[in-house]
Order: C-alpha cells, then sequence, then structure tokens
C-alpha cells in the first residue's frame, strides 16, 4: 500500500511524496471536486444512492489551508471556505495523481 512521506501545498497543487519515490502533483480545484464526503459525493444506503444537491464553489472553495495525516489510511483537507468533512483515501489521492502526471 502506498501512503505519504510528505504532503505540501504549492500554490494551486498538493505535493505528495510516496513511500514507493513516486510523486503525485495534484491540482486543488481536481482535488476539491473529488471529494469523497458524503456532502459532495451523496450518501449510500442499502438500497440506493443518494444524489447530492448541485454544489456551488465560491471564491475561497479551490484554496486549501491545512492537510492533516488521518490514521494510516487518509489525509483530511482544511478548505478556506471552511469545508472539512472529506478524508481522501491515500488510494484516492495515489490515483488522482497519476491521473495528473
Amino acid at each position: 500500500m502506498n501512503f505519504p512521506l510528505h504532503v505540501e501545498i504549492v500554490g494551486r497543487y498538493l505535493a505528495i511524496q510516496w513511500n514507493d519515490q513516486s510523486e503525485s502533483l495534484i491540482a486543488l480545484e481536481k482535488l476539491r471536486k473529488n471529494c469523497p464526503c458524503a456532502l459532495c459525493q451523496g450518501e449510500s444506503t442499502i438500497l440506493s444512492r443518494a444524489k447530492s444537491p448541485s454544489l456551488s464553489y465560491g471564491p475561497k472553495s479551490m484554496e486549501l489551508k491545512e492537510t492533516r495525516i488521518i490514521g494510516n489510511y487518509g489525509l483530511q483537507c482544511f478548505w478556506a471556505d471552511g469545508h472539512q468533512t472529506g478524508i481522501y483515501p491515500f488510494s484516492l489521492l495515489y490515483e488522482l495523481g497519476k491521473e495528473s502526471s
């Protein structure tokens, strides 16, 4: 399993150095629009998946203020507009980084 050795906000990007020595540079807009939280992605129930309402982003929505490693599985992002409920699994971040390269 890949996990980050170093995470840094660099301008409009999130830079991650992985334990396999690869690096990812993910645009903050792409990161925000792939937020895995229930508000952004909708919630699943046993019978269906409830769609989230259309999201609108303001000027601070794509501004990442801070990140925090959560356990050994994910990264929590703290956005300037107050959004902070999404915990991005390392596997998702790794895939987003591969798509950006």
